[in-house]
């Protein structure tokens, strides 16, 4: 049975904001989002919030590449096939650059569905992910050379790229993370590292964010609950966009050396508190494959 936890205004505006500050950063939002409600004394927001939630990034990474995306999409058509597109052609060849380097996220995602919210939702596989993309994102700012702009990437490394991003589906491992890691890696400089890893997880999460929506929507009923969600998704979008606007700014005159530190401390921190036993491991979130139920609602406001 999916649970729907009760959240006060002000706990869903909290969680908004962590949600929309991590979301598009290389420092995992699903680690934040499994570690900041048991610190502030709450219950797991559990499968209802985290699919409504994610409605705001989705809706802001879109608005903010919109006109990528048009551009894009008019090359599709325009081309038709991948195999036959004009050297010239840019906005065709990133259009399908990103499609089809989705398609691994998506494979792997269908097969391991039923792992994502269980096992894979350890504590202490977040925290080995953060601290392992930490360390593989700082050899990637040593190794890369950085020469090679997103007009110039090629059709190999923009699908090594979207392969990687299959990893994403490791909690802790961040998908902007392991995509800035593989581009970082191919030779792309830094700002176009961030705004292919920007493009390629477009159709991801706005995939994977509305599927999630519409599964937890036939077995729960939001009810008084739809209200807070609904702004935490609100403040999540808001903020995700200031951040992605941000982030390309100050990717093209910073490395990621600030974030590679955050996760490697943020990742040591929590194996502390998990050995000390200040934190607990969360619950599973696997949604029922079962017929739609009623939700059973959780009051986690402080007593």
């Amino acid at each position: 049975m999916n649970q729907v936890v009760h959240l006060t205004y002000f706990q869903a505006i909290w969680l908004g904001l962590l949600q929309g500050l991590t979301e598009f950063l290389p420092v995992s939002s699903t680690a934040h989002m499994a570690i900041a409600p048991q610190l502030m004394g709450l219950a797991d927001p559990g499968a209802p919030f985290s699919a409504v939630v994610q409605l705001g990034p989705i809706v802001a990474i879109i608005a903010y590449f919109r006109n990528d995306l048009a551009r894009y999409l008019r090359g599709i058509f325009r081309t038709k096939n991948p195999t036959r597109i004009p050297a010239a052609d840019v906005d065709a060849r990133l259009g399908w650059y990103v499609l089809i380097g989705t398609l691994p996220l998506a494979i792997c995602g269908v097969l391991l569905e039923k792992k994502i919210d269980t096992v894979f939702r350890s504590l202490n596989v977040i925290a080995i992910s953060l601290i392992a993309l930490g360390l593989l994102l700082w050899c990637a700012e040593r190794v890369g050379r950085g020469t090679r702009t997103l007009e110039q990437m090629t059709w190999r490394q923009s699908q090594i790229i979207g392969l990687v991003q299959a990893l994403a589906l490791i909690p802790g491992t961040s998908r902007s993370g392991v995509t800035i890691t593989a581009a970082l890696f191919q030779d792309l400089d830094h700002e176009s590292a961030a705004r292919f890893s920007f493009l390629l997880s477009i159709p991801a999460i706005a995939l994977a964010g509305l599927y999630k929506l519409l599964k937890v929507l036939k077995q729960t009923h939001l009810g008084h609950e739809a209200g807070p969600y609904l702004l935490a998704a609100l403040v999540a979008g808001a903020f995700a966009y200031v951040v992605v606007r941000w982030f390309l700014g100050y990717m093209k005159s910073h490395r990621t050396d600030i974030f590679i530190a955050y996760r490697i401390i943020l990742g040591l921190l929590l194996l502390y508190l998990l050995h000390t036993g200040y934190l607990r491991q969360p619950p599973a979130r696997e949604i029922s494959n079962a017929k739609p139920l009623h939700a059973q609602k959780i009051d986690i406001s402080p007593q």
